[in-house]
């Protein structure tokens, strides 16, 4: 055989022997970190834990830590707080620039000042803005604010989705923004987001326990950072890691990813591993610079709200657990200085636009701080005429879920009631009498409550159907008519009195 054919024949035989032979596998790491921080609403620290000091520290220590971290707000910043019934979030928006944020998703109460307000403050932050599900009346995108966001690190790329509280309608106080829904947002952009190359989808979510978890068996997400509840949260199924990060920055939730790239030929494949961590505030200094800011707003609330107006006889308890869940004293006390000024027949509250989440002790000293911080939200007393049957069905509405906490949960003045804790929503209630006298369906009653309810939030839509005697225009801010309320008594003695029984 001529030696040109033979070379021919070796070469084919090489080139055979290489397209037979395996591809060789590449196999990388890559490590990122998620950390999460929400629903921060006192800007100081109390009893050594939490405040904007110690997470901006915190948040510092995480960037030092590793390379690739990725830092998320999930919303709840601008309210309620001392402060914000003063400024309306501003201090809020400079104190979170202050903390090196990479995105934030708005929570229900960023909406509480109306879509103005809220506006406004998000032209202020110097931090990106995601809600995928937000939109104007127009149905356009929001100024400043992106549905997602790609970080692209080493080789990864890593889409997160913004999702904003969907029931900022029947929370808050949006106008005519528009909200879709988380579940149907996520399921038609992450498979967009992976087709384009994401190799992981990181939902930032405003939302209830009951949405995160239909976000997680969506099977659409590889992890969810969620805000709302005030839980401390880990979860991992096998699939969706998720976090929450309790409230007021008194915790850090990090997860530490662990992805692994293999990559062969064409072929490509992903898999990560998570390792949770929780960041107590109190094992962190406060960041000095930060801390300083903090002392200038406390200052200036200082002057204006630490005046004694009164002083309590009786013990007080404003804590969420209590407020949302049966009679308290305090509610009583707010819900009286309704009806006493507006000389309304009855007055209710709803037990979520009760803030302070704190006990006072008998004979403790009110001041406008404590007021406004019990009452944060700056809505405004409203009179309404209403029948009998619209009022039994705005107490059935109030008490849906007895026995269990609920923001809607009511404080009452001038009823009692007694419901059923096992009885169906809607039908919990076994007496209702105002003066110990049944409540006559086919009667009229002069009702005081807040805007927020006469706006028909949170169910209350049946108060919608009543007539307007002093409307939200006209009406002072409840916070204003209880302080009045205490300055004028000088000594105060609200007790729990049996208003509402839950059998």
């Amino acid at each position: 055989m001529p030696a040109r054919s033979r070379s021919a024949i070796a070469f084919i035989f090489v080139i055979m022997i290489a397209a037979l032979s395996p591809v060789r596998a590449e196999t990388r790491t890559v490590e990122v970190t998620l950390a999460l921080i929400c629903d921060i609403y006192e800007m100081a620290e109390k009893s050594g834990r939490g405040g904007y000091a110690r997470i901006a520290s915190a948040i510092r220590a995480e960037r030092a830590r590793a390379e690739n971290v990725i830092v998320a707000h999930a919303g709840d910043a601008i309210s309620p707080s001392l402060m914000s019934s003063l400024d309306k979030g501003a201090h809020v928006i400079d104190l979170t620039n202050r903390l090196g944020i990479d995105v934030f998703v708005p929570g229900n109460h960023e909406f509480d000042f109306g879509p103005d307000v809220f506006r406004k403050r998000m032209g202020e932050a110097r931090f990106p803005l995601l809600a995928a599900n937000l939109r104007d009346e127009n149905d356009q995108r929001l100024t400043g604010f992106q549905d997602t966001r790609l970080f692209k690190i080493d080789g990864v790329t890593i889409a997160v989705i913004g999702l904003t509280a969907e029931n900022s309608v029947d929370r808050s106080s949006p106008g005519n923004l528009k909200f879709r829904s988380s579940q149907e947002t996520l399921k038609d952009l992450a498979p967009r987001l992976r087709k384009a190359g994401a190799d992981l989808v990181v939902a930032v979510a405003h939302a209830p326990r009951r949405v995160d978890f239909r976000l997680m068996r969506a099977d659409e997400l590889d992890v969810l950072l969620s805000g709302d509840d005030h839980d401390l949260v880990l979860v991992y199924d096998g699939r969706t890691a998720m976090l929450e990060a309790k409230q007021d920055g008194e915790y850090l939730t990090a997860i530490d990813l662990k992805i692994t790239v293999e990559e062969s030929g064409n072929r490509r494949k992903v898999s990560w591993w998570p390792q949770f961590r929780i960041v107590d505030t109190a094992d962190v200094e406060p960041d000095a610079a930060v801390a300083a800011r903090v002392a200038e707003y406390q200052q200036r609330l200082s002057k204006e709200l630490d005046v004694p107006i009164g002083k309590t006889l009786t013990a007080l308890d404003s804590r969420k657990s209590s407020v949302r869940r049966h009679e308290t004293a305090i509610g009583n006390l707010i819900a009286d200085s309704l009806k006493s000024v507006l000389k309304a027949d009855v007055a209710i509250y709803n037990g979520g636009g009760i803030r302070g989440n704190r006990t006072y002790e008998a004979g403790a000293s009110l001041t406008r701080r404590d007021v406004l911080t019990e009452l944060p939200f700056g809505n405004k007393a409203v009179l309404v005429e209403v029948t009998g049957a619209q009022l039994l069905r705005l107490l059935e509405n109030g008490l849906w879920y007895a026995g269990k906490a609920s923001g809607r949960f009511l404080q009452v003045s001038g009823l009692t009631i007694r419901a059923g804790r096992n009885k169906p929503g809607g039908q919990k209630i076994i007496e209702a009498r105002i003066a110990g006298v049944p409540v006559d369906p086919s009667a009229t009653y002069r009702l005081a409550t807040n805007s927020f309810i006469a706006a028909g939030r949170e169910g209350y839509g049946a108060i919608t159907e009543g007539k307007v005697l002093l409307g939200v225009n006209d009406g002072e801010i409840v916070a204003n008519l209880v302080t009045k309320f205490i300055r004028e008594a000088g000594e105060i003695s609200p007790a729990v009195e049996g208003r509402i029984v839950i059998e």
